[in-house]
């Protein structure tokens, strides 16, 4: 019962399934408040996507879904200081959820903290071993640092699981050129372009080695 009653308080009547139970006006309220928000993001206008659900987030103020919906806004927003505060309340509602954390990692990458995304990072693929954006995101901050053995080591390992995953096949291509392995970065980065012709990065750099043009 325990159990059940914490997923029914992170649950907590801000998500519906249109039809599956009857709604009070109350939740028609907090629906239509979601919804508002979504139009909202839909065309950049972050604040009011933020605006909207401000009754909600008075009336849930520790609501997982509602502190990890505004955390993504303030984001977007580049307010990256009320986007960890607000994935910080999300997990600590639920602690063991990965999308809160894998939330939080976008504003502290924004703001340059590598360590403390390594750090959270690190938490996550402890939990799923291939998380897909755990694992870029950590590739990414490790290398960043300097980390270069450990983010080939990340990034190659992702590879495994997905051997024609353009991002994963950059940030191993980054990390080489960073290490001066450039035989093989040209290597990854001609596998990128094989695989996304106009691959930005992967074309810069190309033509660069080659001493051409890029455009």
């Amino acid at each position: 019962m325990r159990a059940f009653e914490m997923s029914r308080r992170i649950f907590l009547a801000v998500i519906f399934v249109a039809g599956a139970v009857p709604l009070s006006a109350q939740e028609l309220d907090i629906a239509g408040a979601y919804h508002r928000s979504y139009d909202y993001e839909r065309t950049e206008d972050f604040s009011n996507a933020i605006r909207v659900l401000a009754p909600v987030h008075q009336a849930y103020p520790e609501g997982y879904t509602v502190n990890l919906r505004i955390g993504w806004l303030h984001y977007l927003s580049k307010n990256y200081a009320n986007a960890l505060e607000h994935y910080q309340v999300a997990m600590r509602v639920a602690p063991y959820a990965l999308e809160p954390k894998l939330g939080y990692l976008l504003p502290l990458l924004a703001q340059e903290r590598y360590g403390d995304a390594e750090a959270i990072a690190y938490q996550i693929v402890s939990t799923d071993h291939y998380s897909y954006y755990g694992n870029l995101r950590l590739a990414f901050a490790l290398r960043m640092q300097g980390k270069l053995d450990q983010a080939v080591q990340v990034a190659t390992k992702m590879l495994t699981a997905y051997p024609t995953d353009t991002l994963y096949l950059t940030e191993l291509a980054l990390a080489e050129v960073a290490q001066g392995n450039l035989e093989s970065a040209r290597r990854h980065f001609g596998d990128v372009l094989v695989l996304d012709p106009e691959n930005p990065t992967a074309k810069a750099y190309l033509s660069a080695a080659e001493g051409t043009p890029s455009g």
